[in-house]
């Protein structure tokens, strides 16, 4: 299936990176996430996960692998859970081929939960899952928006953005990062940690609600692997790629579309390195 958002910017190399945006029953960010990689400069393609497991897709046709937000399988079990079964099981070979060859992985939302839960965050483990995304703490769905302090680290995702203050929509019910002591430790000395949830437009990051939408460790929205080149984030970037798609685009001096730049440092750092041409 063929994405029909049209492409607004070139990229540096004249070949668009194509993008495979995976999604199942249940995805329903999938086209969101298609148009913003598109306005970035890619070339998108929504793929459904049983085309890459009969073999009509190849994952190793695509430079970019996104997993959108949503529910994917109604989120039975745990959210993301049997998407992440589906792809460590079926697609296990192909997403370490993936990743072994330079490639990109991003997770949105749902998708980072599916991450976690393939293992393929924090440390590109597939099947060895050391980390969670639990219930809020509120106990219920949060939709709001946030502000999220990005780090400074070797994420390709957001080069060029480390120290400032971006804001997202956050959308999710189980949004809480959660892991043991030594993980979380090996996390944070690794450079890992990619946002954190902010109490204010100054940055400091907080554990309180409702900036801290889930109460996760560390007040963490988004973490990277060890090479920064698999994202998993639980704020919708996505949702903000254009001046409008802002509550406040009317009053506020937003500048550039917070959501923008990551999507553009994917295809940029694609069409650069060449990985999977």
């Amino acid at each position: 299936m063929l994405n029909t958002c049209q492409p607004k910017e070139s990229i540096v190399r004249g070949v668009k990176p194509r993008v495979c945006i995976l999604h199942t029953d249940g995805t329903n960010c999938d086209q969101e996430t298609a148009y913003a990689f598109s306005k970035a400069g890619g070339d998108c393609r929504l793929i459904h996960v049983n085309q890459l497991r009969c073999g009509a897709e190849k994952l190793s046709d695509y430079q970019i692998l996104a997993v959108p937000g949503g529910f994917s399988y109604g989120d039975d079990i745990h959210s993301g859970k049997v998407l992440s079964v589906e792809m460590a099981s079926f697609l296990s070979d192909r997403l370490r081929r993936f990743v072994d060859d330079g490639k990109l992985v991003l997770g949105i939302c749902n998708g980072f939960q599916v991450l976690v839960r393939t293992g393929l965050l924090p440390w590109s483990e597939l099947g060895s899952i050391k980390a969670t995304l639990m219930q809020n703490d509120s106990g219920h769905f949060e939709c709001r928006w946030t502000n999220l302090l990005v780090e400074q680290n070797h994420c390709v995702f957001t080069r060029g953005l480390a120290g400032t203050v971006v804001q997202y929509q956050a959308a999710h019910g189980e949004g809480k990062f959660f892991t043991d002591e030594i993980t979380l430790q090996k996390i944070e000395q690794a450079g890992q940690v990619v946002f954190r949830y902010a109490g204010t437009a100054c940055g400091q990051p907080t554990q309180d609600y409702p900036q801290n939408p889930n109460g996760s460790l560390h007040a963490i929205g988004g973490i990277c692997d060890q090479t920064g080149r698999i994202l998993g984030l639980m704020p919708h970037p996505e949702r903000f790629v254009e001046t409008f798609h802002h509550p406040n685009w009317r009053r506020a001096s937003l500048g550039e579309p917070h959501g923008l730049p990551l999507f553009r440092n994917a295809v940029a750092y694609a069409a650069q390195t060449g990985a999977g041409y």
